[in-house]
């Protein structure tokens, strides 16, 4: 670590693994509810458990890219940070906003509208905290060292925090809140997540296999181009039912078709990448999960998003289990995995240690990644049977959920092991036992933690 305020970043990613601990625990108490239904509904219900999960994987994911940028762009731009004391009133604002959120949800308090639920302080709360992070992110680049890793992380930043203004626009018209609810949600994991993914990874990159920075930076504006080039028209695949004009079915099928290259580059860029360096980094459980993020982001949220894109296929099986497993997969691949790959890069620099308890991390992607396979599979094979029964068949949906409950299953036994995972690398971070360092300059083990 080479600049004192980078230490900012370390209570970003503590926070992050705190609030993804309750993601993937309820979780799996939603996945529970699915082979039980009435477990514990009178104490916590069903929608207020699917509330808290997803909501703390959105804010999980923010903190982590917030402490990725306030980690790497002291580093890129070759300065101390604008000020420390901003970015912890930032942290605080936004802890005291998922505190109350949560608080509110299990009294029953609630906006309705799926993952922009929040209570309208909280709301404002998140806005307020998103402009003191560009104000403070946007001071530190301007005074310093500008890079290509800078400028995609700041774009992405930048306008992942003004599309949330859309998020406090509520129109009466069911079609044109939809409409822009998905400006909200499908732009931000789409489009300007995809950015903030890209210049993580480039950095991580950059630093773990020494490939030179023109050739990094060369293959990272394509992979910009392309993400938003597809994602923004991207959006259409989402207004095929909703009520808006018939032209967004080919739209949407056309540019969701082109979605897939952006990912499909992201893992090329990757495994290039390391294929070129060809250095032996000792961090080498920050390299699994970088190429792990690369390559089950482009199953998940290319292969997984094309299969049901298609406005002729997307009739048939909106809203099913399909949808789920695709949800699942993209998520874990480009964004969990992206930021557990940082904090695994990071969190050594942060407490001044090497590499520790890589075995440990190393078991926790490969549990987490299995579970999260698994599960996939086996959505996708339950959403195939929903949508033939339901849709083509037309049988009564209660049926067909009774007709589901072996899949359900199968589905709550790979939710254990991702949770087994998660807990696993949360251990791996923040536990260090006392191990053999290799002291600076030296070839042989000396004792030390």
């Amino acid at each position: 670590m080479k600049y004192q305020s980078q230490k900012v970043a370390l209570a970003y990613f503590v926070c992050a693994m705190a609030l993804f601990g309750v993601q993937v625990l309820g979780g799996l108490w939603a996945g529970w509810i699915y082979v039980s239904p009435n477990f514990l509904s009178e104490i916590v219900p069903f929608n207020i458990i699917r509330m808290i999960h997803t909501n703390a994987l959105i804010v999980w994911l923010l903190l982590g890219f917030f402490g990725a940028a306030y980690f790497l762009v002291p580093e890129e731009s070759e300065r101390e940070l604008f000020s420390v004391k901003l970015a912890y009133l930032q942290l605080v604002i936004l802890m005291v906003g998922t505190l109350g959120a949560v608080g509110s949800y299990l009294v029953g308090i609630h906006g309705g509208r799926e993952f922009l639920e929040q209570p309208l302080w909280v709301k404002f709360g998140i806005l307020v905290a998103a402009l003191i992070f560009l104000f403070n992110i946007s001071m530190t680049v301007l005074a310093g060292k500008k890079t290509a890793i800078t400028n995609v992380l700041l774009m992405g930043l930048w306008l992942l925090s003004l599309l949330w203004i859309f998020a406090f626009i509520e129109p009466d018209n069911l079609s044109l809140d939809k409409m822009y609810w998905w400006f909200v949600v499908h732009l931000w994991v789409e489009a300007t997540w995809e950015l903030v993914m890209a210049a993580i990874l480039a950095f991580i990159l950059l630093k773990l296999t020494g490939v030179d920075r023109e050739i990094v930076e060369k293959w990272l504006y394509v992979i910009v181009a392309t993400a938003l080039f597809s994602g923004i028209l991207g959006t259409g695949h989402h207004f095929y039912w909703i009520g808006l004009p018939g032209y967004w079915q080919w739209v949407g099928s056309i540019f969701s078709t082109f979605e897939v290259i952006p990912f499909f580059l992201m893992m090329s860029f990757a495994f290039v990448m390391v294929w070129k360096g060809r250095r032996n980094h000792p961090n080498k459980a920050a390299l699994l999960w970088s190429l792990g993020s690369s390559t089950v982001a482009f199953f998940g949220a290319g292969v997984w998003g094309f299969l049901h894109t298609l406005h002729g296929v997307n009739f048939y099986s909106h809203g099913t289990q399909i949808t789920a497993a695709h949800g699942h997969l993209s998520f874990y691949g480009a964004y969990v995995a992206m930021n557990l790959a940082i904090i695994s890069y990071a969190m050594p620099l942060l407490r001044g240690r090497e590499p520790y308890n890589q075995v440990l991390n190393m078991v926790s992607f490969w549990l987490m990644t299995g579970g999260m396979a698994f599960m996939t599979f086996v959505l996708t094979f339950a959403g195939t049977i929903q949508t033939h029964m339901q849709r083509v068949v037309g049988d009564y949906y209660m049926d067909v959920q009774d007709s589901l409950s072996i899949f359900y299953i199968m589905r709550f036994g790979a939710g254990i092991a991702v949770v087994a995972g998660a807990l696993l690398f949360i251990y791996s971070q923040f536990v260090v036992r006392k191990r053999e360092v290799i002291a600076p300059g030296a070839t042989d083990p000396v004792p030390g933690e």
